[in-house]
């Protein structure tokens, strides 16, 4: 299987099938509302508004596995993304990221770019995808949004 075969649910409870993201870039990101690096959701969303009209999507999967620095509703993730940082990339409906209940995405993903050790770290670890569906980099939660620009631009 690959990237395009997963499906995932969205904060409005509809089931999407990642094949709707072909041909884009894609950043898919582990998020957390109470974290320390939950200010990166400033620098997503700026990467967002700059490039999506480059082909550009961001994917933000909350999980309170690190922590419980997420453990609210999925209706006050969203709400606490959009009125504190004014998200307007796609947010999912919170999942695991590691155990036997983590999501099949982020099997896939892990086996693809495994890191150290292959489980997911922390929060805001991110997974970047081509425009084929290919894995290609993998960035350590202290990789602020910024400091993958050049890398996602020489894909767009």
């Amino acid at each position: 299987m690959g990237f395009y075969d997963y499906k995932a649910v969205k904060m409005n409870d509809q089931e999407v099938s990642l094949s709707d993201y072909a041909g884009k870039v894609v950043l898919v990101v582990n998020t957390a509302s109470k974290c320390g690096f939950t200010p990166q959701f400033e620098g997503l969303e700026q990467l967002y508004k700059e490039d999506r009209d480059e082909g550009l999507e961001i994917l933000g999967f909350p999980c309170n596995q690190f922590a419980h620095q997420d453990a609210g509703s999925n209706a006050e993730i969203e709400e606490f993304c959009q009125l504190n940082y004014g998200v307007t990339f796609t947010m999912f409906q919170k999942i695991e990221v590691n155990g036997i209940h983590a999501h099949p995405l982020y099997k896939f993903l892990k086996k693809e770019k495994p890191g150290l050790g292959g489980a997911i770290k922390w929060n805001f670890t991110k997974f970047l995808i081509d425009r084929e569906g290919n894995v290609v980099a993998r960035f350590a939660p202290t990789v602020e949004p910024e400091e993958m620009k050049n890398e996602i631009e020489k894909l767009l």
